[in-house]
């Protein structure tokens, strides 16, 4: 396919922010597409024709990183591949969520509503859930630790048996940043308007505010965490398709995938720490 012959896992890893345009590029045609073609249902079409584009180089990189188990040894170096692997996967999904905030401030209010209908329903429901006193509440930071797990699970098996299912979770949680990041700004926007006296102008950027910009804050080492969970997915679904498993080098593909899921719910960890301790004290 067209999308699929524009960059390889190789060249991504030489050149990591070129992943950055393609996600960008990957979302802005789904979204143009989804209104063209599936007006009512975009929010959600959105998401899969994204991830449609985005599967063939998601699973060309489990395959190199699984090869790579099988041809490098020490285990500090194989890390640091794979770490390049997760840089160029972040750009990606860097450029998926800003894709999202750009249409989301500059769409009209009637498309809007129907591009991120999903999106706001669950930023919404998300807010609805975030207590006023979550500051030194052991019950809290462990309830939203559990429930990150929860979704690192989900992500390292849609990983495996989709081989890069992983992408479908991340590019949803994309979606919603991005919404909610774009919210913010149109907000703002719509606010400096009004006080400058541009009637229509605010009118046009004028929307609820949704008030999910601390997610930020706590979203980056989640997207991390997921990215590492996925891979170890990835890497073992790749194994057993390509009967490593038979290999005498399997043991050494369950240590690696092991040292990523310690690592994945490292980044949760810290996660919950700042969403629960830190970002009260900033909103």
């Amino acid at each position: 396919m067209v999308l699929e012959s524009l960059l390889n896992p190789l060249s991504a890893e030489k050149r990591p922010w070129e992943m950055f345009f393609i996600g960008f590029a990957y979302s802005s045609i789904a979204i143009l597409l989804s209104l063209w073609i599936f007006r009512d249902q975009t929010s959600l079409i959105m998401v899969f024709l994204t991830v449609m584009a985005a599967i063939p180089i998601v699973y060309a990189t489990m395959k190199l990183e699984e090869g790579k188990d099988l041809v490098i040894s020490k285990e500090t170096d194989l890390l640091k591949e794979h770490n390049k692997a997760i840089v160029f996967l972040m750009f990606l999904f860097f450029g998926i969520t800003i894709s999202f905030v750009v249409w989301y401030i500059f769409l009209p209010p009637e498309s809007l509503n129907v591009v991120f209908d999903k999106q706001t329903t669950t930023i919404q429901a998300i807010n609805n859930q975030v207590s006023g006193n979550a500051f030194q509440q052991l019950s809290t930071f462990l309830k939203i630790l559990l429930n990150n797990i929860k979704v690192l699970f989900f992500a390292i098996l849609f990983a495996f048996i989709y081989g890069a299912g992983v992408i479908f979770i991340l590019t949803w949680n994309a979606s919603v940043i991005g919404a909610a990041i774009g919210n913010f700004i149109r907000s703002n926007i719509s606010e400096y308007a009004s006080t400058v006296g541009f009637t229509k102008f605010s009118a046009y950027f004028g929307v609820a505010s949704l008030g999910l910009l601390r997610y930020s804050i706590h979203g980056i080492p989640e997207i991390i965490a997921y990215f590492y969970g996925g891979l170890a997915g990835g890497i073992i679904s790749v194994a057993v398709i390509n009967k490593h498993y038979k290999s005498k080098k399997f043991h050494h593909i369950v240590f690696d995938v092991s040292e990523l899921l310690v690592i994945s719910v490292a980044f949760l960890i810290v996660a919950a720490f700042l969403e629960v301790y830190v970002t009260p004290l900033l909103f």
